[in-house]
């Protein structure tokens, strides 16, 4: 018998989004890496949030505090008790990044659509170009959960002092080696230096989907993919990459179908440490 997904209430098909997606007490949102992509079609009855303007501050660089991510949710009529669900293109990139700040901010009913933008695309599921208008609500804000993002400060301590810390650069090969600075269709800036931090697994996210369809892998090929990199669920784990959209990726396998315990996003990920004055790098 395959081994069981540890949350399966985080993860549904496109079929359940078909016959489910319209329902008064769920609300599909759509948040790609091509911030053009929503308006060229979408699910039906999806909202768009831009990741460049609505889930990050446009001032500081920072995720959301409590009253921007209280005007999003709001604004897109979406309460405590709505049931969000997530996709977006690139393999819901952007999707678990959205998961990853709503989960933080203590949002429990969220799901990722499997397969994402391109699986209900390659379906020839219907989409339409009218983006919708819902009634706003009033959305309960509560403190954050810092237990599961990784800060500079705290991802410099695990770097420099011995611990048990599994550290995973999410990043393609070239990235992590320091040949490139960013992916290699992007302009390569964002930070001054390449390579790694000291102790790091190379195990980029794209080991974690199914190359015919985007969707995740089993259970038993992830364990098999991260632990075979000393990645197991008895430590704590950072996971990382350029600007922390990928590493929410590896989070969200990590947390919701493997089940570990204890995982941080890194969100300033490379471009930010791979700036910082003195900070130790290996290559």
């Amino acid at each position: 018998m395959p081994a069981r997904v540890a949350h399966p209430e985080s993860i549904v098909e496109t079929d359940w989004v078909a016959e489910h997606g319209s329902g008064s007490g769920v609300r599909l949102v759509e948040v790609d890496v091509d911030t053009l992509a929503y308006d060229q079609g979408h699910v039906p009855g999806a909202v768009g949030w831009n990741w460049t303007t609505q889930l990050n501050d446009t001032l500081r660089r920072d995720i959301l505090d409590k009253d921007q991510m209280r005007k999003l949710l709001g604004e897109s009529g979406i309460d405590r008790s709505t049931t969000v669900i997530l996709y977006g293109d690139n393999n819901n990139w952007f999707a678990t990044y959205a998961f990853w700040q709503m989960r933080m901010f203590g949002h429990e009913s969220l799901k990722i659509m499997n397969g994402g933008r391109q699986k209900w695309i390659a379906e020839g599921r219907p989409t339409t170009t009218e983006a919708p208008s819902y009634p706003a609500r009033t959305y309960d804000v509560g403190e954050p959960d810092t237990s599961i993002r990784a800060t500079r400060d705290y991802v410099l301590n695990v770097a420099s002092t011995p611990n048990n810390v599994g550290l995973v650069d999410v990043r393609a090969p070239a990235e992590f080696s320091g040949e490139l600075l960013a992916p290699a269709n992007l302009p390569q800036e964002g930070s001054q230096r390449g390579g790694h931090i000291p102790g790091a697994a190379n195990i980029p996210w794209l080991s974690a989907v199914n190359e015919a369809d985007g969707t995740f892998k089993s259970v038993e090929e992830l364990r098999e993919i991260y632990g075979g990199k000393g990645i197991t669920p008895d430590t704590e784990t950072i996971a990382y990459c350029r600007i922390g959209e990928r590493s929410s990726h590896t989070w969200f396998v990590l947390t919701q179908i493997l089940g570990y315990g204890k995982v941080r996003n890194y969100d300033g990920s490379w471009t930010e440490y791979g700036s910082i004055v003195g900070a130790p790098i290996e290559r």
